[in-house]
């Protein structure tokens, strides 16, 4: 299927995925790949992406593990659509609502999932410069505070469900003190570019009813050496097992 003109059709995962996309305005890159690495699903679970935008996360889930049930909550109407079609492009069970996420249908609110999944905004809207492009701005900064994301998907976990997110790291304690009360047994794996640099990006996880004491995991490299020393990719071994061949990112233990 060919893409028009103001969408491009991206491979993800090696080509196993492929995935329409606005050229212009907000385009998923690694970070929902990330994502879906490190949700702990299994074969027959039910998974609720929030704010899934083109659908990648919940995609790369189906690409890994079969037999999911999967569903989207997307407030952009642009972007729900496009979840849509990259779900029957791709052949994947994947029922995506068009909502805000603090106003779900009944139909949504009467359900529970194994695992819930999000990439919220990294950027306060308060903090942040607004985008040329309204759906990159929304997706980038959103109005809806990260404790309301926690809450509601706390609220859509069965008893011993996941959530895993992946922020900012300057916005963990948010996130943290968000889960405080909601969920428990959480866990923490910095995302660092390189070596001896600071870490970027956080991947979150907490447990509905978990009890057991925080865990800060090892952090991800993203890139081999210190530095970029030659054209092409440096990413590090692991890295692009994930990012080309779809592969999990376990927590330990």
């Amino acid at each position: 299927m060919n893409a028009s003109s103001d969408l491009s059709c991206d491979a993800f995962l090696g080509g196993r995925l492929n995935i329409f996309q606005p050229v212009k305005g907000y385009r998923a890159g690694v970070d929902p790949v990330l994502l879906a690495a490190a949700t702990p699903a299994r074969l027959g679970e039910s998974v609720l992406e929030l704010g899934c935008g083109a659908g990648v996360a919940s995609l790369c889930l189906h690409a890994r593990i079969e037999n999911l049930h999967l569903t989207g909550v997307e407030l952009q109407p642009f972007y729900a659509d496009l979840a849509r079609r990259n779900a029957e492009e791709n052949r994947a069970d994947l029922t995506v609502f068009t909502s805000d996420l603090r106003h779900l249908p009944s139909e949504l609110r009467a359900q529970s999932f194994d695992h819930v999944i999000a990439n919220p905004p990294y950027y306060e809207r308060s903090r942040s410069t607004a985008a040329d492009d309204a759906g990159r701005d929304l997706a980038l900064a959103g109005e809806t505070p990260l404790e309301a994301w926690v809450d509601v998907a706390a609220r859509r976990l069965k008893p011993k469900g996941y959530l895993t997110m992946i922020q900012k790291a300057d916005r963990l304690p948010d996130l943290i003190c968000a889960m405080q009360g909601r969920l428990g047994s959480i866990r923490v794996r910095p995302i660092q570019p390189r070596v001896g640099r600071v870490a970027e990006l956080v991947l979150v996880q907490g447990r509905k009813g978990g009890r057991a004491a925080f865990i800060l995991e090892p952090a991800l490299l993203m890139h081999k050496g210190v530095r970029h020393e030659h054209d092409g990719e440096s990413y590090a071994d692991d890295v692009l097992t994930i990012l080309r061949d779809g592969a999990s990112l376990p927590w330990s233990r």
